[in-house]
């Protein structure tokens, strides 16, 4: 009987694949589930690869996020304002004109210059405790025994120049017309001070002069060049910046006789 049995289940075992099934396998183990329907770990994977393809298809390229994403251009942003909400503002010709030191000036002794035929050399006094050496363009305008002893007036915080050997330290200043033809030295009135500090405008102004530059702060900011321009004489003869004479305590500084002449 036994022996019938074992024949009779080879038989059948020949009837089924020769590899066994999911089918066969999930029965053995469960013996319920559907020979159509997928395991059910294959089943959550598929739908997990199919998710995930969808999510990537779906989901926008780095550089197109990078791109929403993006910030907007910088933009400009206006300077900030000087403290208390005003630009400053650039001096004005008669502020420039108030740090030139310009004094009232005694030509102690003059000569020709021994390496320069148009150069005058003088010693100046301006108040201080030796006389100033000047040298002067003047001898095709102006003899020698004119300059002498004469009072003059004197811009005294240029920067020193060598002159064909001999350091100038100050300029006189003179009207001239305008071919330069005829040169004039500028003249403080009778009782004018050596030393004495010159200004531009009315007598109360005297006392509102700012102090001079220095004579680097002259050169670099180019002072004498700004305001040489609006200085002028009158019909009058007397020496102006602008509208505004130039004084001493003793009253307005002239020239001779030039008339509308520039001043330099």
């Amino acid at each position: 009987m036994l022996a019938a049995a074992r024949m009779a289940f080879a038989s059948s075992a020949r009837l089924l694949p020769s590899s066994p099934s999911t089918l066969t396998s999930a029965r053995a183990r469960s013996g319920a589930v559907s020979f159509l329907a997928p395991p059910p770990l294959a089943a959550a994977a598929a739908r997990s690869s199919r998710n995930l393809a969808l999510f990537c298809t779906s989901s926008p390229s780095p550089q197109t996020d990078a791109a929403v994403a993006a910030p907007p251009a910088a933009v400009d942003e206006p300077k900030a304002a000087a403290p208390g909400g005003e630009e400053k503002a650039e001096p004005t010709v008669e502020e420039l004109a108030g740090l030139l030191d310009i004094r009232v000036g005694k030509v102690v002794k003059a000569w020709r210059h021994p390496e320069a035929d148009t150069l005058y050399v003088e010693e100046v006094d301006v108040g201080e405790v030796e006389p100033r050496t000047v040298c002067s363009g003047l001898v095709n305008f102006l003899p020698i025994e004119e300059l002498q002893d004469s009072s003059v007036i004197v811009l005294a915080n240029l920067k020193p120049r060598n002159m064909r050997g001999i350091k100038s330290n100050g300029m006189l200043m003179a009207a001239s017309d305008a071919s330069h033809e005829n040169v004039e030295l500028l003249t403080p009135p009778e009782g004018s001070v050596p030393g004495e500090r010159v200004w531009f405008g009315s007598e109360e102004e005297k006392d509102r002069q700012s102090d001079p530059a220095s004579p680097n702060q002259i050169q670099k900011k180019k002072i004498w060049e700004s305001v040489q321009p609006h200085l002028k004489t009158t019909d009058s003869c007397i020496a102006v910046l602008s509208e505004h004479p130039m004084r001493t305590s003793a009253g307005p500084v002239f020239c001779k006789s030039l008339k509308g002449a520039r001043v330099s």
